[in-house]
């Protein structure tokens, strides 16, 4: 479902939202909401298509087979889009990514956290 308001235009299911600026309207080519934790948006870019992918993983708390399922479903969707189209990811992992030496190459030096939790260290892993 899709409406305007002032200068946005809305796309909605009942679980995610993207909102789009009616000067970039006419570039939106798709919007896919894959599951209630997952969707994204495919722009019209000048050399590339650019996705947005918005994302809201399972908390912490949630079972293994659940975040399994979830980093499933999101590998799937990379998987699916070219590899020269330009990727953002974004939204909420519910991660926290230490300073543990392994991730440096990845992180860098700075973090919040001194340690990570399981939805840090498989954040990390998705983005190696």
């Amino acid at each position: 479902m899709s409406f305007s308001m002032g200068n946005e235009m809305i796309i909605i299911n009942w679980e995610q939202v993207f909102f789009v600026h009616r000067r970039i309207v006419s570039v939106v080519k798709r919007v896919e909401f894959v599951s209630d934790k997952l969707s994204y948006i495919v722009l019209r870019g000048r050399w590339r298509n650019i996705i947005v992918v918005n994302v809201h993983a399972p908390s912490e708390e949630k079972s293994k087979e659940s975040k399994d399922s979830f980093y499933e479903e999101l590998e799937q969707v990379f998987d699916h889009v070219p590899k020269y189209h330009t990727k953002i990811l974004l939204g909420d992992f519910n991660a926290k990514v230490g300073r543990e030496i392994i991730f440096k190459p990845t992180i860098g030096q700075e973090s919040l956290h001194q340690d990570s939790n399981d939805n840090g260290v498989r954040l990390v892993n998705l983005a190696t």
